[in-house]
């Protein structure tokens, strides 16, 4: 899932008004991490009405903040200190492990086999068992939006890059072979925004004109899918993300609309599409573009958007995700004043979503007062959470004595200098356990040939 980067992330102009870091939706979309000025918070997404905070830490100045699926590991990077990513357990309030790079981190990805850390011009690939680095990519192209893409699928642990600083070119890495796939020259501007589906065989991009999104197979290559956002005027789209089955794709950017785009293809001839009027116009279109310029050809071939939704403001950060909840699609938009948009979404006729709930993340709502219903819409505070310094004062399970001692890998990353020792799950990864470690061995010498000890 995409996350949406405050002004105030690192080399950002920043400002005392401004408390708005990050957001983040995890790979299933069922939790939200907010990442502020006093901390982060990490919210369950099981229902439209209620949204529960299962986590509230005062680490401050959070400008990422990245969760594992449902398990209790968190990965925080601050802006006192952008060079060092930190992994917790938030659930014991302990520090798993941090590490240390040589410039300012700029986005982590992970999934149940990788960790990926994005610099400007480098790209850090970790094992997550052990925190291992395996992979460092050197002297990639300028990227100082820290734009990248990891699919959660952990079998096809594929990575997707900038391969150019001036046109879309697209690198698809794999994370687990260690290998490079296959480069797509998706589009003429520089890319700014990437995703994949939850099964890692398709890849969507979005460029900085913003006005046309493409979605490519994988590991292939091959151009599936073009929707066109707009022509009238070019934007910035900040948010790429398919549902779970991979039938819808939603795109967020900095006007008040969100598209989602429905992910299907023509009918076989002599069905029953064939005998419609649409189609029949569209098979006039499809054999008649073979005879226009290119350009005219691609406009004819674009599709347009299957449902939209209408925020009531524009110019600022969002994210966006489609998910199940309450076992019917929705649409969820978290903005940066705040706020987490719930939209209900026709899977059959689309059209204009409606708003099913709002609630506030932080803040009060300029127009009304805290826990006070807006038109349209409804408000709810959310639940009182345990501080961070309340939840590391609670005793670790186990004797925590041993130390590691720190050590340096190639590239430039460098491991804590000495970290308390924990205790973590052996065998399959388990991460709706709330009394099991995150997924992590932890190695005593740092090659990853530890072992394991089950808590």
């Amino acid at each position: 899932m995409e996350s949406g980067e405050g002004a105030d992330g690192p080399g950002g102009p920043g400002g005392p008004g401004i408390r708005f870091g990050c957001a983040s939706f995890n790979q299933d979309s069922t939790s939200l991490a907010l990442g502020t000025k006093t901390g982060y918070k990490l919210f369950s997404l099981t229902m439209v009405e209620k949204l529960d905070c299962i986590h509230e830490s005062e680490t401050p100045d959070v400008y990422i903040v990245e969760r594992l699926f449902s398990s209790s590991l968190v990965v925080v990077v601050s802006t006192t200190m952008p060079q060092r990513m930190n992994i917790y357990h938030f659930k014991k309030g302990t520090e798993i492990c941090n590490y240390s790079y040589p410039n300012n981190i700029l986005a982590v990805k992970l999934n149940r086999q990788r960790l990926v850390v994005c610099l400007e011009e480098s790209i850090y690939i970790h094992n997550i068992k052990d925190m291992k680095l395996l992979k460092t990519l050197l002297n990639t192209p300028s990227n100082p939006s820290g734009l990248c893409a990891l699919s959660i699928n952990h079998s096809n642990s594929y990575l997707a890059y900038p391969g150019s600083a001036t046109i879309g070119e697209i690198i698809v890495y794999d994370a687990n072979s260690l290998s490079t796939v296959t480069m797509i020259p998706a589009h003429d501007s520089p890319l700014a925004a990437l995703t994949f589906n939850s099964s890692a065989t398709k890849l969507a991009s979005a460029s900085e004109r913003g006005t046309v999104i493409r979605v490519f197979s994988i590991p292939e290559g091959q151009r599936l899918f073009e929707f066109r956002r707009g022509m009238k005027r070019y934007v910035n789209i900040s948010s790429l993300s398919f549902s779970h089955e991979g039938q819808f794709l939603c795109a967020s950017s900095n006007t008040e609309t969100v598209h989602i785009f429905k992910l299907e293809q023509m009918g076989p001839s002599g069905g029953d599409d064939a005998a419609s009027w649409t189609a029949y116009v569209g098979k006039m279109f499809s054999a008649a573009s073979s005879y226009f310029p290119a350009q005219v050809s691609g406009m004819m071939s674009q599709d347009r958007a299957f449902a939209t939704v209408h925020l009531l403001t524009s110019g600022q950060k969002n994210v966006c995700t489609l998910a199940m909840i309450q076992k019917l699609p929705r649409l969820l938009v978290a903005t940066a004043d705040g706020q987490l948009f719930i939209y209900n979404i026709d899977p059959l006729d689309g059209g204009e979503c409606m708003l099913a709930y709002k609630h506030r993340l932080f803040g009060v709502d300029d127009d009304q007062g805290e826990g006070t219903e807006s038109e349209g819409s409804e408000v709810t505070e959310t639940q009182t959470c345990p501080s961070y310094a309340a939840t590391a004062a609670l005793p670790a399970s186990g004797p925590v004595t041993a130390t590691l001692t720190g050590y340096s890998e190639d590239g430039g990353a460098k491991k804590g200098e000495v970290i308390p020792e924990h205790e973590f799950a052996a065998g399959p990864v388990c991460l709706d356990d709330e009394n099991e470690f995150p997924p992590i061995n932890w190695c005593r010498d740092g090659t990853g040939g530890g072992q394991a000890r089950r808590s």
